[in-house]
């Protein structure tokens, strides 16, 4: 008599729900700053000039975790490379929260961006757990929690300092990171690469993927166009909310980015496309909608209640092209092969942080020189730019 063959288990709801809320909670560190330069600045004497090192510093940490420590996950064992980063982190995060002087800070904000890659060798791991014909699913879930973190942060650190100080946001935070670690440490599984490779080797490699994988460099342009497009649109809409049309509180700034987070709902939506062959063409509707985007506010009428409307409307719109995209990206970097996840999901992210550091720092300058409709037309650049890259694949 034949036995019938098993299938193979997919990854169970609730490790994707706790993949998905720990992306989300460790990717959070990387934005609390944003809306805390003020009083971060104040508190430990960094002049005005210099203000902007606040943020500038994780960022570059977080890019050199991305290409230094998660290339780690094509060597070691994953869970216990995930519990030693986050521990790292909480205490970094300890440290900012009583940091006096401004080395003191600037040097924990370098360290909480290294240690925060820990969010990206934890969307690996759950495509490594995922059966094939459901990873981008999957990959969409744990990119919706992670979403969820960078929206939350901002409004989340704002509300906490009002009612407290932004001390009380980095200690709560280092809180949080510790616990999760300990979480993750009982209830992920042991997850250890087939074929280790020797670290001098992993980051020599890094080069020779780029150059010989043409999915990761096309991938990684449009969402530098995308993330370009969604930096900038944080970094001037602040400080247009905060102007005499608006005149919005930072509590009413706060709400404003909360409801950004309605854009969160594209990721597991992009993931079931990927799933069903229809990358492509979804990759051309998330450009076309972050240009939508930026459109939405240029016709935005005198009436201030009219014009808050489409601005609101606006960075839902934006919100889901990038979260859409972003899992769009990674289902197809993760279907190259399993030996080397991490190096090419650690590459993307430091290339298209690099179109949000160029979309940032721009924005600010254009905003202050030339004015809001100014900034709007140069965020709908990037996108456009990228689809014209798209148009030759």
């Amino acid at each position: 008599m034949s036995k019938s063959t098993a299938l193979p288990a997919d990854i169970p709801r609730g490790t994707v729900l706790l993949l998905a809320v720990a992306s989300g909670l460790i990717v959070a560190n990387l934005y609390y700053a944003q809306t805390l330069v003020g009083p971060i600045r104040a508190a430990t004497g960094l002049s005005a000039q210099a203000a902007g090192l606040i943020v500038t510093l994780t960022q570059i940490g977080y890019t050199l975790g991305l290409l230094f420590v998660v290339p780690l996950g094509d060597r070691l064992e994953n869970r216990r490379l995930i519990v030693g980063a986050l521990a790292f982190t909480s205490a970094a995060l300890m440290m900012a929260a009583f940091a006096t002087h401004a080395w003191v800070f600037l040097s924990a904000a370098l360290a909480i961006g290294v240690g925060s890659v820990a969010a990206q060798i934890l969307v690996p791991f759950a495509a490594h757990l995922s059966l094939e014909h459901t990873r981008g699913q999957t990959v969409g879930k744990v990119m919706s929690g992670l979403f969820m973190g960078i929206m939350l942060a901002r409004p989340a650190a704002s509300l906490v300092a009002d009612h407290s100080s932004w001390h009380a946001v980095f200690a709560g935070a280092a809180i949080v990171i510790l616990a999760l670690a300990v979480l993750l440490h009982h209830k992920l599984p042991v997850r250890r690469p087939a074929t280790p490779i020797p670290y001098r080797r992993l980051i020599a490699s890094l080069w020779a993927l780029f150059v010989s994988t043409p999915v990761v460099r096309r991938r990684a342009a449009y969402h530098a166009g995308l993330f370009g497009a969604f930096s900038l649109f944080w970094t001037v809409t602040p400080l247009m909310l905060e102007s005499p049309l608006f005149h919005l509180s930072q509590t009413g700034i706060a709400v404003f980015a909360l409801v950004g987070l309605a854009g969160a709902v594209a990721s597991p939506i992009a993931g079931r496309l990927a799933d069903h062959g229809h990358t492509k063409a979804a990759t051309a509707g998330a450009l076309v909608l972050a240009m939508l985007g930026f459109a939405l506010p240029l016709l935005a009428p005198e009436s201030r209640n009219v014009a808050l409307a489409l601005l609101v409307a606006a960075s839902i719109v934006l919100d889901m092209s990038v979260a859409g995209n972003l899992v769009l990206g990674q289902r197809a970097i993760f279907a190259l092969g399993a030996e080397m996840r991490s190096r090419l999901n650690g590459m993307y992210f430091a290339l298209f942080f690099a179109g949000g550091a160029l979309g940032s720092a721009s924005g600010a300058w254009i905003y202050a020189s030339y004015g809001w409709h100014a900034a709007l037309w140069a965020g709908m650049a990037f996108p456009a730019a990228a689809l014209a890259y798209w148009l030759g694949e």
